[in-house]
């Protein structure tokens, strides 16, 4: 049988008499695969049921979170439809991939979704690591010559030879550079908007044009606040929006900035959910709160990645009723052939 391509096969999925318009990803270059996945995840929305993809972070490099999938699985029957890695190293104080591409490829072939993440180390910082740093100025990284530009490049390398294994294993990546970037506690948070921008771009450019990496889908993900939208790069360098929110209460005097950063024609999710606050939750929160909250208050959303092992439903309350609810979208529900390996032609 011949195969069908990404948006007949879309079409098919959803039931409609016609095919659907083509998703235009941000790089003109992206891979069918890559504009299947992000047409299926932009037909969610409309969509009454089956229409949040759950997610679940599980790790740095250097640390082994399967178990928490596993955890998951146990608890609920389910598996995630989507798996978040993360490539610093805090042991290092620099990136590494190995691990966590392991992680990502293994949970792609089993048919799950990828994202990345990097806690970048700060280039500005000569002995490595500096991820909380203050006072850096994001125009020396933009600047050749300078030894920042230098650290820059090279980490920017490292990070792109992690991704170029994923696009060699056929992985769709998520990918989620800069996260809350409009929150001062990271080396590139709460700068000059503008500067941020470019910034974004330059990383853009670089990894699109002299990378190659056409399996990439961008996703901007500010910290949830009223400068949320401030440090939106642009339409064309965008794929997926999203908010990092930890916070028990979700709604709109919880979780700030959705109008804005909703607003743009772009897929939206919680790109990071943790209950409580950003340290030492007591695992107490009931996960049919969250889900409650999202269609009550925050209706464009149509995926979510709970943060690692102390925020996760696994380690919270009400873990089966969070992934069997039928809005959510569990990886064995995800169509068949969108993701997953291929056969070749």
């Amino acid at each position: 049988m011949p195969k069908l391509q990404p948006f007949l096969l879309l079409s098919l999925i959803l039931g409609g008499a016609q095919a659907l318009p083509a998703a235009t990803p941000a790089n003109p270059a992206s891979s069918p695969r890559v504009r299947e996945v992000l047409n299926y995840i932009e037909s969610l929305e409309a969509r009454t049921t089956g229409r949040i993809l759950s997610g679940q972070f599980t790790g740095y490099e250097g640390q082994e979170g399967r178990g928490l999938l596993e955890k998951i699985h146990t608890q609920t029957g389910q598996w995630p439809a989507m798996v978040g890695v993360d490539y610093a190293d805090h042991r290092k104080g620099g990136i590494s991939t190995k691990n966590q591409n392991r992680t990502a490829i293994d949970y792609w072939r089993a048919g799950g979704l990828v994202t990345v993440s990097a806690h970048l180390y700060n280039p500005a910082n000569p002995h490595g690591g500096g991820l909380r740093d203050q006072g850096v100025d994001l125009e020396t990284l933009l600047k050749p010559g300078t030894e920042t530009h230098e650290r820059w490049m090279k980490e920017l390398d490292q990070i792109a030879k992690g991704l170029l294994e994923l696009q060699d294993a056929g992985v769709v990546v998520l990918w989620r550079p800069f996260h809350e970037m409009n929150g001062g506690w990271f080396w590139w948070g709460a700068k000059d908007p503008a500067v941020f921008a470019r910034l974004w771009r330059q990383m853009f450019d670089y990894f699109t044009h002299q990378k190659k990496l056409n399996n990439l889908l961008w996703i901007y993900s500010p910290n949830h606040g009223a400068t949320a939208n401030a440090f939106y790069p642009g339409d064309d360098v965008v794929d997926l929006t999203g908010l990092d929110a930890y916070t028990n209460r979700v709604n709109p005097e919880g979780i700030l900035g959705y109008p804005e950063v909703a607003a743009h024609k772009k897929p939206f999710g919680f790109t990071e959910f943790g209950p409580h606050g950003a340290h030492a939750p007591p695992g107490d929160f009931d996960y049919r709160k969250f889900l409650a909250g999202i269609r009550t208050h925050f209706p464009r959303t149509t995926f979510f990645l709970c943060w690692d092992a102390n925020w996760s439903p696994a380690n919270n309350l009400f873990a089966r009723e969070l992934y069997n609810d039928p809005v959510v979208v569990n990886r064995d529900a995800l169509p068949a052939g969108l993701v997953g390996p291929q056969d070749k032609p």
